[in-house]
């Protein structure tokens, strides 16, 4: 009875090949069916990944630029602060010199302790980087740092113009020792005896003694001139001009600077003298002028 379907289909050839057709055919479906589904399954995954790899590449490529432009703003900032070291290491210099020259004491003004600030503790407003911030703070720093550079140059230019001012004009005693034998202006010639200018003063000493400079110049003349003898001239500068006559022998050359108290000349009695002096003379704008006004008797 198992076999008589199979009996029965191989009676009638037709009826099995239709039979068998209709299974190839069920078979074929139920295999399409499961690749669609396979494939269904399939082509989401794909997409996902794509999308992800997609996504990655671009924050990758934000990263680095990111990375890039905070390595310039870095950079940035590292210049900025190497400049405001080098700005206030010059403050530093410039305030030393300043307050040697105007005599400061140390503990009104110092440039070598920093000065002392603080305040209350302020809370981060935020826990990420905060370059803008910084920027903001860098830039304020230096425009302090310039406010204090200028104001700190137009004090050196004051100080330095009345240092100038004082070292170029005459002032202190013209011999290293002697005294003052003679006056400025209208007195007896001690030649002929008739009254005649004496356009300076006149320091006796003994022989050798050494003439000094009275304030900053440059020589502008060496050499013997006429009834002066061996005389040094000094131009000092807002027309002021020393003359340093009747001299054993000169020490300096025309042309070199001299600082106020080096000596410049030994006393004699060169050209026309009596005997061994200084003859000290002071000329303001090409005019004498009194000398005992400049000199510290």
């Amino acid at each position: 009875m198992r076999f008589s379907g199979l009996r029965a289909a191989l009676r009638h050839p037709k009826t099995a090949a239709i039979a068998a057709g209709a299974g190839v055919l069920a078979l074929m479906g139920a295999a399409f069916a499961m690749g669609g589904v396979w494939a269904q399954h399939r082509q989401p995954g794909n997409s996902v990944v794509a999308r992800w790899t997609s996504e990655l590449e671009g924050q990758r490529t934000a990263l680095t630029g990111a990375r890039r432009q905070l390595d310039a703003q870095i950079a940035a900032l590292a210049t900025r602060v190497g400049r405001m070291q080098a700005q206030m290491m010059r403050l530093d210099a410039l305030g030393r010199q300043l307050t040697e020259l105007a005599r400061l004491d140390r503990g009104e003004f110092d440039f070598e302790t920093p000065p002392a600030i603080g305040g209350p503790e302020v809370p981060a407003a935020g826990s990420g980087p905060a370059v803008p911030a910084l920027q903001d703070l860098l830039d304020s720093v230096g425009a302090a740092i310039d406010d204090r550079q200028r104001q700190l140059l137009a004090l050196q230019s004051l100080i330095l113009t009345r240092e100038l001012a004082r070292q170029i004009v005459p002032g202190g005693r013209p011999v290293e020792a002697g005294y003052l034998s003679s006056t400025y202006g209208q007195r007896p010639d001690p030649f002929h005896g008739q009254n005649a200018f004496h356009s300076g003063v006149d320091f006796a000493g003994a022989p050798g003694t050494k003439v000094l400079a009275v304030a900053d110049g440059i020589v502008s003349q060496t050499g013997r001139d006429g009834g002066y003898g061996q005389i040094v001239e000094i131009t000092h500068g807002n027309g002021y001009v020393t003359r340093y006559a009747h001299n054993a022998s000169v020490l300096v050359a025309t042309g070199q600077t001299i600082r106020r108290g080096e000596p410049v000349a030994l006393m004699g009695s060169s050209g026309r003298a009596t005997g061994t002096h200084l003859h000290f003379e002071v000329l303001r704008d090409g005019r004498p002028v009194n000398p005992l006004t400049f000199v510290r008797r």
